[in-house]
């Protein structure tokens, strides 16, 4: 391994140890259900194309969706993401836009045995909090009126370790195991709207859930290659997220507060042990194509949110959810020597769901359309750029709706790690 190299990996594991809140969404008042907004696994590459990635392999890429598909990278790979988006959300008489970046997610993946056997490690956000709501509520038996400040921060972060591994020339199998942490803080605050008082008082709840816990994802991959004179290949895959029972710990405080700060507060509760329930889910795809030419899939994932439980056992209301996601690639001349463009990868995809949660009484669903490119860097390296346009809610249904962009931005960086020499 090269200096340069070394220096990369002493890079990547001071960044891992620093790591501790990567992928805060921009706000959105659809993150204060459960435990907040999910990101999904797909990397930039499958951002591309809708986040397909049940069914499809991956060579020079991370196929993150999967785990049974790590056994088609026969050398290292690492990759590196980022995100930055923009929301617009729109209510019946007001609308308000907020913006973020961050890094995303950070992943390597190297072969344990060539063709037979692929390891994968990974951090990234499971889920994220990121809202504000305000509005004045009447006091009982008064006049007056309080203004209300909701707010939510923070999210859970997964740190991930998965293997891949062959039982037959075109059957895979592959397990992953999630580590689960990092914290949710919710705040209550209220104001009186009129007041006699020289200084203006608030009073404010805090609350903070912490997580830890491990999770368990199974997947198998069929893969068919030199299908009918042209050599096509056929995919199919299945991925299982089992239900995980996550350790929290429930901490809430109240306080006083002026414009200098907290003058006062208690504790309420003092890091209460219980457990939240991350209900399992499953998933299916198909592709076919030509191998480093087309592809085209479809990817189908079902969301039973009925067993979801907060940290003290008790059911939020939530339901049952699904998305449904179509996508492509092509490369024109993987090989050309005297056209770069004809060297990228173009891909492209659309997708549909459902949330697992109903909004104002009525099924909240978002519909996005993505695009994307993968440029060649040195041999067998990549920029790879996604966007993704799209729109959840509706305004007449939900009485809220949100208009969102996103740019998803990743490095990936092949190369033969781990061999060792033959010759000096």
């Amino acid at each position: 391994m090269s200096i340069s190299k070394y220096a990369l990996l002493v890079i990547l594991l001071a960044t891992f140890t620093r790591y501790e809140s990567m992928g805060q969404a921009a706000k959105t008042p659809f993150s204060s259900f459960g435990i907040g907004e999910t990101f999904g696994n797909g990397l930039t590459q499958n951002q591309g194309m809708a986040g397909i990635g049940i069914s499809n392999p991956e060579y020079w890429h991370l196929n993150n969706v999967n785990p049974a598909l790590l056994v088609y990278n026969t050398i290292t790979v690492f990759e590196a993401g980022f995100i930055g988006e923009q929301r617009t959300i729109k209510g019946s008489s007001a609308s308000e836009k907020a913006g973020s970046g961050n890094l995303n997610y950070l992943a390597m993946g190297f072969p344990i045995k060539r063709t037979k056997w692929g390891m994968g490690i990974g951090l990234m956000p499971y889920s994220s909090v990121n809202f504000a709501l305000s509005y004045q509520a009447p006091i009982e038996n008064s006049t007056n009126t309080v203004e209300v400040l909701e707010q939510g921060s923070g999210g859970i972060n997964q740190l991930y370790w998965s293997n891949g591994i062959a039982l037959h020339p075109n059957v895979s199998v592959g397990l992953k195991a999630t580590y689960f942490f990092s914290s949710i803080i919710n705040q209550y605050a209220a104001t009186l709207s009129e007041t006699s008082q020289l200084v203006r008082y608030t009073t404010n709840v805090y609350d903070r859930q912490s997580f830890k816990g491990f999770g368990f994802t199974g997947g198998v991959s069929f893969h068919k290659d030199s299908i009918g004179r042209k050599n096509f290949q056929f995919n199919a895959g299945l991925v299982y997220d089992f239900k995980a029972d996550i350790d929290t710990k429930f901490y809430e405080r109240l306080e006083r507060r002026n414009a200098g700060g907290i003058t006062d507060s208690v504790t309420i509760v003092n890091n209460e042990p219980g457990t939240t329930t991350i209900p399992q889910s499953f998933g299916g795809g198909i592709s076919f194509g030509k191998e480093l030419k087309w592809l085209v899939g479809a990817d189908f994932t079902y969301l039973d949110y009925t067993q979801f439980k907060n940290f003290n056992g008790t059911p939020e209301g939530v339901s049952k959810g699904w998305q449904f996601s179509l996508g492509g690639k092509i490369t024109p001349d993987a090989g050309s020597l005297n056209n770069y463009l004809k060297r990228v990868t173009y891909r492209t995809g659309v997708s549909l769901s459902e949330a697992p949660y109903l909004i104002n009484g009525n099924v909240l669903k978002d519909f996005g359309i993505n695009f994307g490119l993968s440029l060649p860097v040195s041999r067998i390296s990549s920029l790879d750029l996604a966007f993704k346009v799209g729109k959840r809610g509706d305004l007449l249904t939900n009485s809220i709706e949100e208009n969102y962009f996103k740019l998803y931005f990743g490095v990936t960086f092949n190369d033969q790690w781990f061999i060792k020499r033959r010759f000096d």
